[in-house]
């Protein structure tokens, strides 16, 4: 067991010390790789073989997540017709470990008669596709970490790495946020934490337990019951919002005064500045500060008014969290 524990911490290792390496190809190359895509009027075409086809493929697949139009093709069908897809505006990326594929290399020439530029992530920097390639990118390692060592490992970390940074790049050279992210993902637990507003889940109207400062105890229990969602908020004629009652500060306060409660005001049951949140706000960042606060509920308010309430079982039953 011993020396199986030994060989995964040693892969480990060669792997860490793989992408580490990394950082010594940050610099104007790789921006100006960034830049290219960046500006590509086209599609960025991801080939490879094996297992570095698997990495482009998925780099493709993350860029395309960003909004960057990107598409893989196998070089063997790109022998066979799949070519034809490629447009004059397309920018090209080859990954490659030895950099001396057959399938890659037969692609160049054709490629380049488009007028269609060449970008590499190599292993190779000397390799014959190296040459051939208007920009290339160092995925070179100095082992595979696998005790074997035909197995792609490290070099396909690196690779995928390598893409993520470009992806990473992308990001920040474009401003894409979290809006932009969930527009390209409607579906699923991202499309519901970043598509989900508070709006689309408050209860307004007749549904908002709101009382009066003036209002009674017997009002605040009974409006704080009967709406169910566990708390009243203190409003004036015009709805200007001065404070909240929840049901656990009706315990407290009939334990505190007893029979004496009945003599109490809504205004001096109150908890003042309650926590408020805006209708266009995502529905995740009404749970995250209820998380932070350590309450169930926010009032929804628009120039000081309430027009709402968001609970945290609202946010729940919408899948958000």
């Amino acid at each position: 067991m011993n020396d199986l524990l030994d060989s995964l911490k040693k892969s480990l290792n060669q792997q860490l010390k793989a992408v580490k390496k990394i950082e010594n190809i940050l610099n104007g190359s790789f921006v100006e790789v960034i830049d290219q895509i960046d500006k590509c009027g086209g599609r960025i075409i991801f080939l490879g073989v094996g297992k570095s086809g698997l990495i482009a493929r998925k780099i493709a697949s993350t860029l395309s997540s960003i909004g960057v139009a990107s598409i893989f093709i196998h070089p063997t069908d790109a022998y066979h017709g799949d070519l034809g897809m490629l447009k004059p505006n397309d920018l090209v990326v080859f990954i490659s470990n030895s950099g001396n594929t057959t399938e890659i290399l037969g692609l160049v020439s054709p490629i380049k008669r488009m007028g269609l530029k060449i970008i590499s992530i190599i292993g190779n920097t000397n390799s014959e596709l190296a040459h051939l390639s208007d920009f290339i990118l160092d995925a070179s390692i100095e082992e595979e970490a696998s005790p074997i060592k035909l197995v792609p490992m490290a070099s396909t970390t690196v690779a995928l790495v390598i893409g993520d940074l470009i992806a990473c790049g992308l990001i920040v050279k474009r401003g894409f946020k979290d809006e932009d992210f969930a527009m390209l993902h409607p579906g699923g637990s991202i499309g519901k934490k970043l598509l989900t507003f508070v709006e689309d889940l408050m209860h307004k109207g007749k549904e908002l337990p709101t009382v009066y400062l003036d209002d009674g105890f017997e009002q605040v229990l009974y409006e704080i019951s009967s709406k169910r969602l566990g708390v009243a908020f203190v409003v004036d004629n015009s709805f200007t919002l001065f404070g909240v009652i929840t049901d656990g500060d009706l315990r407290r306060i009939l334990e505190k005064y007893k029979s004496e409660v009945f003599s109490l005001k809504a205004k001096d049951m109150m908890t003042k500045n309650p926590k408020i949140i805006e209708k266009k706000a995502l529905a995740i960042k009404a749970a995250n500060m209820m998380q932070n606060y350590s309450i169930t509920s926010l009032a929804v308010c628009e120039n000081n008014k309430i027009i709402g309430v968001i609970h945290i079982h609202d946010i729940m039953k919408a899948g958000v969290i």
